[in-house]
């Protein structure tokens, strides 16, 4: 349990405060390729800040504020240019780095625009998808995680309509093993549907560790198919790394603000002969929706909305000063004492953990996975 002020400085990810100090060390992603190519400029809410994405006329992509500088119009009416993003009022002109670059109306020879300036933050694309990185100089390397960068298979985007919860609710689901015997292998087994099989096992044991990119976990099954199940880390600090089936995927829980977070999955399904497959620059996009009934009510006939429903059902943003913790949440106790540590490594200046900065380290970032025998059978 915590204490309210605990409670908001991992909730609260706003510019200035604990936690988005903190994330903002981070590269995030912030839309796919494809969306982007749809619409040219597209409105981005991220850690409680509005701001714009645009790839202007030369194929440069900008991260800026949603307002112009000169009479604060919205740039998401704007248009690509050459030059950059032009506001639609006046014609000032933004570059990717936030400069203003043009101001039509202003007496030839003027040196105004070099006095303007917007934020800007700088963008990254890898696999199909676009990172932004909006902490202090120099940025860390945007990781090469197995995931993104693996050429023995194929590669999907899959998004989601915003969950209506802070993102905390989310990632401490990575940490918490046991969830899923109820949450997923016993709903499915009610609805009569085969989908939840595997999961719907006793669980005797379950372990979790510290590792340089997050915490381990470890699951022991009994029954009649006892097994150890050792699962790919909790990705510091807001990513699932997990199977699924055949494939392998990413979840980023990204906050949009303190209420509502954008779920971004990458899927890559591999090779069933390990060849080498050539890759889009724009893989697909998979929109899953929100799972929710024609009436509203939760769809609950998938992991993904079962999720959903536990994850939202526990309010906005979940009081945590006024629940009883178990045994079974030692892995989510271990990842809020994990978050609170690196809080407090920023706030003194300091780095915090799972950044990359060695070239060398991040040709490819691999983790144990079913598709390297993750399980060992014990009976």
């Amino acid at each position: 349990m915590l204490t309210r002020e605990e409670n908001d400085r991992l909730t609260r990810v706003g510019p200035g405060t604990p936690m988005g100090d903190l994330f903002r060390r981070y590269w995030q992603p912030i839309a796919a390729v494809a969306q982007l190519a749809e619409r040219q400029v597209m409105p981005i809410r991220l850690f409680g800040e509005d701001l714009v994405l645009f790839r202007d006329r030369g194929g440069r992509i900008g991260l800026v504020a949603e307002r112009c500088a000169h009479r604060k119009v919205k740039l998401e009416c704007g248009y690509p240019v050459a030059e950059g993003l032009r506001c639609p009022y006046h014609g000032w002109t933004y570059d990717a780095a936030g400069s203003c670059v043009a101001q039509p109306a202003e007496p030839p020879g003027s040196t105004f625009k070099d006095k303007v300036q917007i934020t800007a933050y700088p963008v990254q694309e890898l696999a199909g998808m676009l990172f932004a990185y909006m902490g202090p100089a120099p940025a860390p390397l945007l990781p090469r995680w197995d995931v993104l960068v693996r050429e023995d298979g194929v590669r999907k985007i899959q998004t989601q309509a915003p969950l209506r919860c802070n993102w905390l609710q989310a990632q401490e689901n990575t940490a918490d093993t046991v969830h899923t015997y109820y949450l997923h292998g016993h709903m499915m087994k009610l609805q009569g549907l085969n989908r939840g099989g595997y999961f719907y096992r006793p669980i005797v044991k379950y372990e979790w560790g510290l590792c340089e990119w997050g915490i381990t976990k470890t699951c022991h099954y009994g029954g009649d198919e006892p097994e150890v199940e050792i699962r790919p880390p909790l990705l510091f600090p807001n990513i699932l790394r997990i199977p699924q089936g055949a494939d392998e995927c990413l979840h980023w829980r990204v906050p949009i603000d303190e209420r509502q977070t954008q779920i971004y999955i990458m899927v890559f399904t591999p090779s069933p002969d390990g060849r080498r497959v050539d890759h889009p620059d724009d893989p697909p996009v998979e929109d899953q929706g929100d799972g929710l009934l024609p009436d509203g009510e939760y769809n609950l006939t998938s992991f993904y909305e079962q999720d959903r429903m536990a994850w939202e059902t526990q309010g906005a943003v979940y009081d945590r000063s006024r629940e009883h913790l178990g045994a079974t949440d030692r892995g989510i106790v271990m990842f809020r004492q994990l978050l609170a540590e690196q809080i407090k490594i920023v706030e003194q200046g300091g780095e915090p953990m799972a950044l990359v900065r060695d070239p060398a380290k991040n040709q490819i970032i691999e983790f144990e996975s079913r598709s390297t025998p993750l399980r060992i059978t014990s009976g």
